[in-house]
């Protein structure tokens, strides 16, 4: 340590430039740092989507979604296979345990299934991992007032689409509700049959006529040529004149295709987009995965006004934006901090009063920060709510370094008795800090590291956080030993080479207040003692008072409604129904843009084609935003509709607010009454709105079971009875034509009547190989039943989740209420209920970070038995912890807020904290003893010298948090919550160390000096 000291001061210049250097590097490392909301978190989950046309949920269950669960469910680092059969789609959920390499998982995924038997009409399965970087960063609407759908898909595919794909970062761009254009081709059965061809001959000699094939290069005289044979049909035209060779009596003939079959371009919107109840196509933008968001959606944003002057009556909205909440989070977290240094700053001023020293003080806060920036960029670590959270909080701690190395140095400076001087003196002066601030930084990153290594989501999402303190907490050390010491150096000079300062050798009046007071309490220690754990019991009775709950509620001033239609609903009904709803949100005050899909892909229900989603974007200055949702929605809900409105919750924070339970059986029958009844127990809660349950809805189903004496009579099947009547037949593409440089597909379509009854499809008929047409009425009888829309599965089992939005703070009180009564219910043989939702993320938040306290706690106290040589001291420093408990609970209450996630970090903080403070008191308590001093003598020195370092660095820390505590922005986990239960805390934590600590550890030296003198 002396050589670093002396060096520092020595060089001077060297540490200023290296100083310089790291301040560069810090403030680029900084500004190229990508902003995301939060962590990029890998989410151990593979998705696999099988279309199985024409299909019932029940035969999508039993024929797809069964053989591949079971394919997939003993796959190395399965945890949980859940699945959803739909009409026409199964939706395969398989979730890994944490740790998992997901893109080897995804290769295993795809090769279990390639090995199952599946149905003929069966498409291959999408398998795709879930990405958080997969989902669209900004969505656009373009519509125009000028133009018809047809003319604005050609400008938003031409030239809309290529612009926004040429915007660095951009990965990809999704485009729905556009028109697509395509030919339809249907054959006269008539003219086929007069002409003596068939569907077959015809379609062999398009596709082996449109064409085109290389043959290779030939030699011609001395040079080698390519030859080509060119047949292909290029336009519609060209299609329609297509010669079909026929014979007849005549011999060889020839017919046009035009003359034997119906040919059409047929332009229609695959789904219905509008925007403020304009037609309007969608677009959905997703970066790349390197690619910052802000960046990616700033430079979008830039575009549009370049392409609005690009097109006459154009209107691009944004209707989704990423990258603005970012903005707002990152503007309040600097803010934030900034605020919190100012604070920490004033502090200092007061307790030193000497502008120079304050200097040297404050300057470990840009620096540290700054080396962090540094080492998070090398890292590839995003800066996201996490390290900006965590950088707010270093603040409050990285100064504290600094403060106990200055204020030694300018305490020893003013003593009338100190006999060194310059150089000498400073150096000493920080030797003498240089155990106890190591200690305790040490010690404080001790209680970060094991919030990084816990496994699941929650280390995930804290790792970040971890890692930014650890690196601040480093460099906060490493300035307070080499910057401070050389800035001390040069700015007191001239005071050192004065002597000491002109000041008494009390310590001041508030440390002998403080020697009284610890003297009485020392003699008193019974009553001290019992006092302070009276104190500490009746806090914990605030618990139920403060109420427990996960995350903070974030605010965003927007609504995501869905519209699920009843079973049998059709695109018509649907589109009347939502047009109720988008009237009543666009004559809604405040209300910005409402943005409509009707139809078309949607991955959380792909068998839906007719589901409906709703963007409603409000005024920022949109006052009481929760109530207006509220009230919104109990409006949408009353209107006569066949289906289900509901609102979905999303936060950036991944912030929950539903209690759902899970109900597993062997059939829909078993689970059916207990779901019901879970759902009346959830309705009858005051505290939980929008109660739903997964249970499928019922389509009428009928069945016609054929008569199988009367196929074989006429040689038929039961397939060819199914394909004649199936509506679903994948549609054949013929071939290809060009229109205006876009590739057209030509589609066989069936000469088929619309179906309006049950009875309409038993008047059709189909052909026998004699050539006989047969009335399907002929061939089967009916029965009625029905069929479920949905058929839900999850780890083998049938199962239905019956779920509630929480409108109370206090989770921890609603679920136990919901709890006890469910526990009471009848519950037949085979049916199990499990709770899920915000219930089980609670359980499993609180664990693992209960499980990183008791890390934190046992890591803390091997540091101090390493440091101090011994058990006694590092045993009273611990004892400093649990008072913390109070303040945080009392703090809570006074506040409003919850023990949440949030809070319990702010808990793991103090740790680190409350120890450093205690352990200052407790090093300079033994350094007195070796001098010679008594105990009582040395801890009473040693609290009137280290009472104003101890008070300097709790009062600053609090000052740095007072902006995070009372700030009214939603900040996800570092918010309010955190502010008030570390200021709380730290509070009464600082006053009980004061008085407690000291107390413990003279206790406890009566038994070593026993143990000394028997030795």
């Amino acid at each position: 340590m002396n050589s670093i000291i002396n060096f520092v001061i020595k060089n001077k210049l060297a540490v200023w430039l290296l100083t310089l250097i790291i301040t560069t590097a810090g403030i680029y490392a900084g500004t190229n740092m990508k902003l995301e909301t939060i962590p990029d978190i890998t989410i151990p989950v593979v998705t696999v989507t099988t279309i199985y046309p024409g299909a019932t949920p029940e035969q999508v269950a039993k024929e797809i979604s069964e053989p591949f669960e079971k394919a997939v469910s003993n796959l190395a680092g399965v945890k949980t296979v859940s699945s959803t059969s739909f009409q026409n789609a199964s939706s395969l959920q398989i979730e890994y345990t944490y740790g998992v390499d997901m893109k080897e998982a995804e290769t295993e995924v795809k090769a279990a299934l390639d090995n199952v038997k599946k149905p003929e009409n069966v498409k291959d399965p999408s398998v795709a991992r879930i990405s958080i970087n997969a989902f669209p960063v900004i969505a656009l609407s373009v519509s125009n007032s000028e133009k018809d759908l047809d003319a604005l898909t050609n400008d938003v595919e031409k030239v809309i689409v290529p612009k926004l794909k040429g915007i660095e970062g951009v990965s990809s761009v999704a485009v729905s509700g556009q028109q697509v254009e395509e030919v339809g081709l249907v054959f006269d059965q008539a003219k086929l049959a007069q002409y003596g061809l068939n569907e077959s001959t015809v379609k062999m000699i398009v596709q082996g006529t449109n064409l085109t094939m290389p043959l290779g290069l030939f030699q011609f005289d001395d040079e080698e040529k390519s030859v080509v044979v060119d047949g292909k049909v290029a336009t519609l035209e060209d299609l329609e004149n297509l010669k079909i060779p026929v014979t007849g009596p005549t011999g060889m003939s020839s017919v046009t295709l035009k003359e034997i079959a119906q040919i059409n371009f047929i332009g229609k919107a695959e789904s219905i987009s509008r925007t403020n109840g304009k037609e309007a196509i969608a677009i959905q933008i997703v970066k790349a995965q390197e690619a910052n968001t802000v960046e990616v959606v700033n430079a979008v944003k830039d575009m549009i006004p370049e392409l609005n002057k690009d097109f006459d009556g154009i209107d691009i909205k944004v209707t989704m934006d990423q990258g603005e909440p970012i903005e707002a989070s990152v503007d309040t977290m600097i803010n934030k901090a900034l605020f919190g240094a100012l604070f920490a700053v004033l502090v200092i001023m007061l307790f030193l009063r000497n502008f120079k020293s304050t200097i040297i003080s404050i300057i470990s806060i840009p620096l540290s920060i700054l080396i962090s920036f540094i080492l998070l960029h090398q890292m590839d670590i995003t800066l996201n709510m996490m390290t900006l959270g965590a950088m707010t909080v270093a603040i409050a701690r990285v100064i504290d370094d600094s403060i106990v190395v200055v204020e030694n140095i300018y305490r020893r400076m003013s003593l009338p008795g100190e006999k060194l001087k310059g150089r000498d003196l400073i150096r000493e002066a920080t030797k003498e800090m240089f155990v106890p601030i190591m200690s305790s930084t040490l010690v404080t990153i001790a209680v970060f590291l094991p919030l990084g290594l816990v496994s699941g989501m929650v280390g995930e999402l804290f790792l970040p956080f971890a890692l930014t303190m650890v690196f601040a907490l480093l460099a906060s050390l490493l300035v307070a030993v080499t910057i401070v010491p050389m800035l001390a150096h040069t700015l007191f000079r001239k005071n050192m080479e004065k002597g000491p300062v002109a000041h008494k050798e009390s310590q001041g009046k508030l440390a002998e207040g403080y020697k009284k007071i610890l003297n009485a309490a020392l003699n008193h220690k019974a009553i001290t003692s019992i006092s302070a754990v009276v104190i500490l019991g009746a806090s914990l009775f605030l618990i139920p008072v403060v109420g427990v709950s996960f995350l903070p509620d974030e605010e965003q001033k927007m609504m995501y409604v869905t519209y699920s239609p009843s079973a049998g609903e059709t695109s018509g009904d649907v589109n009347a129904t939502v047009e109720q709803v988008e009237n009543y949100f666009l004559k809604k005050d405040k209300v910005d843009v409402v943005q409509v899909s009707i139809g078309g892909a949607n991955p959380m229900s792909p068998g839906a084609s007719n589901s409906a989603l709703m963007f409603v974007t409000f005024d920022k200055e949109t006052l009481d935003f929760t109530k207006v949702k509220e009230d919104a929605i109990k409006d949408i809900q009353a209107f006569d509709v066949k289906g289900e409105w509901k609102s979905q919750e999303f936060s950036t924070s991944g912030s929950s607010n539903q209690v759902s339970y899970y109900v597993y059986g062997n059939n829909k029958k078993d689970i059916e009454p207990v779901v019901e009844k879970i759902a009346t127990i959830l309705a009858d809660n005051k505290d939980l709105k929008d109660v739903d349950t997964s249970l499928s809805k019922s389509y009428k189903e009928f069945t016609f079971v054929v008569d199988k004496e009367k196929l074989t009579q006429y040689g038929l099947t039961t397939a060819q009875i199914g394909m004649k009547l199936n509506p679903n037949v994948p549609r054949e593409v013929l071939t290809t034509i060009t229109k205006d440089d876009q590739t057209v597909d030509v589609y066989i379509d069936q000469q088929k009547e619309k179906a309006a009854t049950v009875d309409d499809l038993l008047k059709q008929t189909v052909a026998t190989p004699l050539g006989i047409e047969v009335p399907i009425s002929e061939l089967v009888t009916i029965q009625e039943g029905k069929s479920s829309d949905k058929v839900n599965r999850r780890e083998g089992k049938i199962f239905a989740s019956v779920s509630g939005t929480l409108t109370a703070k206090d989770v921890a009180k609603t679920t136990k209420d919901i709890q006890a009564k469910i526990d009471k219910l009848d519950v037949p043989a085979g049916v199990e209920i499990n709770t899920a939702g915000v219930t089980e993320d609670i359980a499993q938040a609180f664990t693992q970070l209960g499980l990183a306290m008791l890390a934190a706690i046992a890591i803390v106290y091997l540091i101090l038995v390493i440091t101090f040589g011994g058990g006694l001291a590092p045993f009273a420093i611990l004892f400093s912890l649990p008072f913390t408990v109070i303040g945080a609970l009392v703090g809570l209450a006074i506040a409003g807020e919850t023990l949440s996630v949030s809070s319990m970090l702010g808990l793991l903080m103090l740790i680190g904290i409350v120890v450093t403070n205690a352990i200052v008191l407790i090093d300079r308590v033994i350094h007195k003893e070796k001098e010679g001093h008594s105990t009582r003598e040395a801890i009473l020195e040693a609290g009137g010298t280290r009472l104003r370092p101890i008070l300097m660095t709790a009062l600053a820390t609090i000052g740095a948090l007072i902006p995070l505590a009372i700030g009214v922005e939603g900040s996800g986990l570092i918010s309010k919550g955190l502010g008030v239960t570390v200021i709380g805390g730290l509070t009464s934590s600082t006053l009980l160390t004061l008085i407690f600590v000291p107390m413990v550890y003279e206790f406890f030296a009566k038994f070593r000096r026993k143990k000394g003198s028997n030795n």
